[in-house]
Formats: C-alpha cells, structure tokens, sequence
C-alpha cells in the first residue's frame, strides 16, 4: 500500500477518535493529542480546523446545533450547544435532586436514568464531582412501598393521552379489589411519590358509582396501581374548551382525591404564609390581623382535610 493511503487512513481514524470524543463531551488539547498520536501540533491544529467547519456545515444545514470552540480556562476544545439548549452543570444538579427527593422510582429504575443524564448531559471531566454530589443519597435512597416498575408504561399511556385514544385498564383500588375501567385519558400527573392518569370512564354508572354524579371533571388512577392496560384503536373528542380547563382542574387537586369542588377559608397563625401559598396553588391572602392571615382556596375532595389537621394550632377553619 502506498505510504500516503496509509497516512491519509491514519488521518481518517485520528479525526474520528477526535469526533468521538468531542461528543462525549471532552476537552481536546492540542498538544496531548500530538503526542498521543505521534504527530506534530499543526496535524492537530488541522484537524480541528476540519471538525470546525464540519460542526459549522451542519449547522447551517439545521442538522446538529453545536460548534467547536476554545477555552483558555480549559486549554482545550470543546463542543458548545449554541443558543444554551444544552442543560447547565446546575441545572442537572437540580434535576437529579428533584428526582432523588421525588421518591418515585425503585432504585433499580432510579439509577439508570441518573447514570444516562451524567453520561449525556455532563462533561466527563465533571462526571466525578456531580457522583459525589448525588452518591450518599443513592445510596440511602428508599424506594416506594408498592415496587412497582412503570417507567416504560408512562410513554405508552402518554401516546394514548395526546392521542384521544380509549384505554382498557385493570385497576387495584386502595381496599385491594380489582376493578375493570373503560377511559378517556386526558392528563398524567405526578403528585407526592406516586404518579396519576387523569380520565373519564364510560360506560358507567355515575349514580350509583360516584358521590357526586354531576362532577365534570376526570377520575384519578394511581398509574402503579394499574396491573394491566391495553390502548384500544376507538378515538374520542375533547372539545377545546375542555382541554383548557386542565391546568385549572390540576391546582384543586393538589391531593389527587376526587371528589365535589370545595371552597375553604382559614386562619394561618404560623410565621411562613409562603409555604401554605405553594402548597395550595388557588390560595389567597383574604386579609392579614393580629392573629393571622385569613387564607381562601379551592379545592377537590376530602384530601385537603388531612393536610388541615396536619397543621395542628397554626391553622384555625372559619
């Protein structure tokens, strides 16, 4: 083979390890590189040159929105997302926390999904800083009493949602018995441990099935408490003015129990009206006196109660 195929196929292969590495997310230094691969700086300075202009190229074309850049910090160069699409090193610290204190998942769904966000979203040089942040609280993490695995189930019961189609599902009610609903999904939710699917049944007696027949807003599931669902090919029809109303629907319900629409007025003598505020989105400060603030809220259900009588002597129901 000619001395120059062989060199320009050494070319290719240097420029790849290059390639790759850069979108794992390292940093490329010039002259660690010349001696990793035998060749002088400028081969080096060439070849990020080449890559420049390829990350430029697809760029343009609307194909991969990163560029090569250099930082004298680093003394090396890296792969930038342009226009900060790409998460911050805090903003995926905070999302791993998040996901830590949520106590959603079982540890062995957990894991996984903290290790993919390190591995694609962290710069390798960091990787070791953001394990030492998260490891102890891996490591003490305790998972939700019901162990069930349904990470895979969330993207399947999310298709049916944005697609108006029918669910068949097999629930377990909190007394354990099972029962076999016909739904229209409309919403997923995550409240409190546990994720929710929002939806109207058909087909069923509101009479004699519901507290408050009248009541026009979606039946709660627990999605771990769902054995079994099978999404049926039948489509159904949310006019507009309904889907509007979800956001709305999802501040009463902060305590994912069904139920009539309540108005409920307190007084809270504690010092952080902030954290009542937070807790029950529709809040509001009616009137502040000398024994406390006068607070108003709507709400769903009968769950609210026991958030009430958690707040012992700071709240007082008018």
């Amino acid at each position: 083979m000619p001395k120059n195929v062989e060199e320009s196929g050494f070319k290719y292969n240097r420029v790849l390890v290059i390639y790759t590495r850069l979108m794992n997310g390292e940093v490329i230094n010039k002259a660690e590189e010349a001696k990793r691969f035998g060749v002088a700086l400028r081969s080096i300075q060439r070849d990020i040159d080449s890559l420049r202009c390829f990350f430029a190229d697809r760029a343009a074309k609307g194909e991969l929105e990163k560029e090569l850049v250099y930082d004298s910090k680093l003394n090396g160069y890296y792969l930038k997302t342009k226009d900060d699409q790409s998460l911050t090193n805090s903003e995926i610290l905070a999302v791993c926390k998040i996901l830590l204190e949520s106590r959603a998942f079982c540890k062995s769904d957990i894991t996984p999904i903290l290790e993919k966000l390190l591995n694609n979203c962290v710069p390798k040089s960091k990787q070791g800083t953001f394990k030492e942040l998260i490891s102890n609280e891996l490591f003490h993490y305790v998972e939700p009493r019901h162990g069930k695995h349904f990470v895979e189930s969330l993207w399947e019961i999310g298709e049916a949602v944005s697609g108006h189609r029918v669910m068949e599902i097999n629930y377990e009610k909190q007394d354990g018995s099972v029962v076999e609903r016909k739904i229209q999904p409309v919403g997923i939710m995550f409240s409190e441990f546990y994720f929710y699917l929002t939806g109207f049944i058909e087909g069923i007696d509101r009479n004699a099935e519901f507290s408050n027949p009248d009541d026009i807003f979606p039946t709660i599931y627990r999605i771990d408490r769902i054995k079994s669902f099978r999404a049926t090919e039948e489509c159904f029809d949310i006019p507009y003015r309904d889907r509007s109303e979800e956001g709305e629907f999802r501040k009463r319900v902060q305590f994912m129990y069904g139920g009539r629409l309540r108005r409920i007025r307190f007084i809270y003598k504690g010092k952080n009206v902030e954290s009542v505020l937070d807790r029950l989105p529709t809040a509001r400060v009616i009137e502040k006196t000398d024994n406390g603030c006068l607070i108003t809220a709507e709400v769903f259900g009968d769950g609210v109660d026991m958030w009430l009588r958690s707040q012992g002597n700071l709240l007082e129901m008018v």
